[in-house]
């Protein structure tokens, strides 16, 4: 059984500036939750209670979001916001966190190397915090079926068009069952025209401890940070790792657009703003068609 996951939540965020000057891009709001938030949800949907968030410089409201906030109880209470209080009070108590800094942001790799000591010699779920996920059943969840069926690491993947594959690690896998691949090579970021496949690695994973003998191992590579797909290229050549195409959807919030279509779907999914927000859009594609038909 999974007990404990790691997520890194050190990297500066310029893809949103300057809005991530001063704010962490994982507190990033969907609608009224912080994406981070999710990410434990998610952990925790999954029976996962201990939980290490690596972060780094300016992230210090990741720590005060998920501790309590005295003063506002207080004035919650005062004025008789029992329900809102409440729902500050739960997201102190969600689970058993921990924070660690990571020093210098030299990649992913190096960010999950800060959690050896905490995983110990356990297996361990990884989980990047500036993705979401939906659908029937948490996403490391499933990974965590892969593993306890198999003992192997494994990380999810998700399908992406062919003219996307250049913004994800893209693995090379043999298919031993629906859904179900033993990973042959990974691809940092390929040509399309020279990808394996079109199957995105989707920031999820559940790792045996050994992959931090493998990312001992690795060395710095480009811009200087040491990259977890270039251990898990290593490990594949030694022990059986597992890529899931997960069901369900993965939303990355390091990305504009994808951040912009979250809040609406996620609006979408609850009652209060569903009607609003469909008669909003309707508006607007008849305003832009208007528009388009007046040129």
């Amino acid at each position: 059984m999974l007990k404990k996951a790691i997520i890194p939540a050190a990297g500066s965020g310029t893809r949103f500036l300057p809005l991530t000057k001063a704010q962490p891009k994982e507190m990033l709001p969907i609608i009224d939750t912080p994406t981070i938030q999710y990410v434990i949800e998610e952990a925790l949907a999954a029976d996962i209670q201990d939980i290490l968030i690596v972060t780094g410089r300016g992230k210090r409201v990741i720590e005060d979001h998920f501790d309590h906030s005295f003063e506002l109880e207080s004035q919650l209470k005062q004025k008789g916001k029992m329900e809102l209080l409440e729902q500050v009070q739960q997201i102190a108590t969600l689970a058993n966190i921990h924070y660690i800094r990571q020093k210098n942001q030299n990649g992913l790799g190096d960010a999950i190397m800060y959690g050896e000591r905490h995983v110990s010699n356990e297996p361990f779920a990884v989980l990047l915090g500036d993705s979401v996920n939906t659908g029937p059943k948490p996403c490391i969840a499933q990974l965590a079926d892969i593993h306890y069926r198999f003992g192997a690491s494994v990380i999810a993947v998700q399908e992406v068009p062919p003219d996307k594959v250049h913004r994800y690690g893209i693995i090379k896998g043999k298919r031993i069952e629906k859904d179900l691949y033993l990973i042959e090579d990974l691809i940092e970021k390929p040509d399309p025209a020279e990808a394996p496949s079109n199957l995105a690695i989707a920031g999820r994973y559940v790792f045996n401890p050994e992959i931090f003998g493998f990312l001992h191992q690795t060395p710095p590579g480009k811009n200087g940070e040491i990259q977890i797909t270039d251990a898990i290229r290593k490990m594949i050549k030694k022990n059986a790792v597992f890529a899931y195409k997960f069901e369900g959807k993965r939303y990355d919030i390091g990305n504009k657009i994808e951040f912009l279509k979250t809040n609406i779907d996620f609006a979408m999914m609850r009652k209060e703003f569903k009607d609003d927000i469909l008669d909003y859009l309707r508006d607007v594609v008849a305003r832009y068609d208007k528009a388009v038909k007046s040129q």
